[in-house]
């Protein structure tokens, strides 16, 4: 059973953004201070990314843990209306794979990070510059194309 009436519960739900989070801003603010320039929300893309590096092809997603199932404390699922929640919640996960799919076939390289994963901001950096080292070294070596002979 909610602890809230219906009218409150939708009054919060309503309130629930997908773009310029409290998480979203706070990886955005980690990429920038590291020199990283970066694009939003690009629609052309599989999933309209959060963070996306063209000069890496590099996407980074930033997920809320309850919205993305996430095996933590803040994505446990809630008691009531059971089977609705656990067959929004799947189906999200499911779109949030077959996305990461599209793009590593398109050439991108991705990332997820989670709403938990705030907490610890020192963390979060070293895990965005490990990934981020490996693109910026895959730039400025040439990748994975095909190089041709001069």
């Amino acid at each position: 059973m909610d602890v809230f009436s219906t009218e409150d519960r939708s009054r919060i739900m309503a309130k629930v953004h997908g773009k310029n989070t409290k998480p979203e801003l706070i990886v955005r603010g980690l990429l920038h201070g590291m020199g990283f320039r970066f694009r939003l929300h690009r629609k052309d893309l599989p999933g309209k990314p959060d963070i996306v590096l063209p000069k890496y092809q590099a996407a980074i997603f930033v997920h809320g843990c309850f919205w993305h199932a996430h095996d933590c404390r803040k994505g446990s699922k809630p008691t009531s209306n059971t089977d609705f929640w656990n067959e929004k919640l799947a189906k999200n996960v499911a779109r949030d794979k077959a996305n990461a799919t599209k793009l590593k076939a398109q050439g991108w390289r991705c990332l997820t990070v989670w709403e938990c994963q705030m907490k610890d901001t020192g963390k979060l950096a070293v895990r965005l510059t490990v990934f981020l080292k490996k693109l910026v070294k895959r730039a400025h070596t040439g990748g994975s194309r095909a190089r041709t002979n001069r």
